[in-house]
């Protein structure tokens, strides 16, 4: 596991408008909908719309998105955090690294970043996320920022032409 000191440096940063054509690569690259809730393309203007209406405030939306950019400005993905629960201290996570950018640390340093962020700013006990049983870098992602499976979800992803099973992780914070 790499420690927080040896990880390359990142920025989490609140939604820009020129971030637009990011996430419409991103929103729209058919090979991440598997591990998300996509069903349908995004045009332009609905990802302008929700910048433009993007207040990140988590107590009212009940979910933040926050950008992912090196030192030098360049954006490289997005984090999330969604089922945003108060009453229990405890949040979803997700993270979409471009895949130009994968396998270099950037995740592992943002998550651990937001990690830090909840459990400072926002108070948060806990941090979880759903990962395809299958999806060896997403898990393995997960288990270096220190979530541990928790248990494991029989055919909750479904694809084009069958079910898989997916792994419910956690992270006390």
């Amino acid at each position: 596991m790499s420690s927080p000191d040896h990880l390359p440096p990142v920025t989490l940063r609140a939604l820009e408008p020129v971030d637009v054509d990011a996430l419409y690569r991103w929103e729209n690259d058919p090979a991440v909908w598997g591990v998300g809730c996509t069903l349908a393309p995004y045009s332009r203007k609905q990802l302008w719309d929700y910048i433009d209406t993007y207040d990140g405030d988590i107590f009212a939306a009940k979910q933040l998105r926050l950008m992912i950019a090196l030192p030098s400005g360049e954006t490289v993905g997005t984090a999330d955090l969604y089922d945003f629960d108060a009453a229990n201290s405890r949040c979803g996570v997700g993270i979409l690294l471009a895949p130009e950018y994968r396998g270099q640390g950037y995740a592992l340093s943002a998550l651990t970043q937001l990690a830090g962020y909840c459990r400072s700013r926002l108070s948060l006990h806990q941090l979880y996320c759903i990962v395809g049983a299958d999806n060896a870098p997403s898990r393995a992602l997960f288990e270096r920022a220190g979530f541990t499976i928790s248990g494991r979800l029989r055919s909750w992803l479904r694809t084009a032409d069958r079910y898989s099973d997916a792994y419910l992780y956690q992270k006390m914070l």
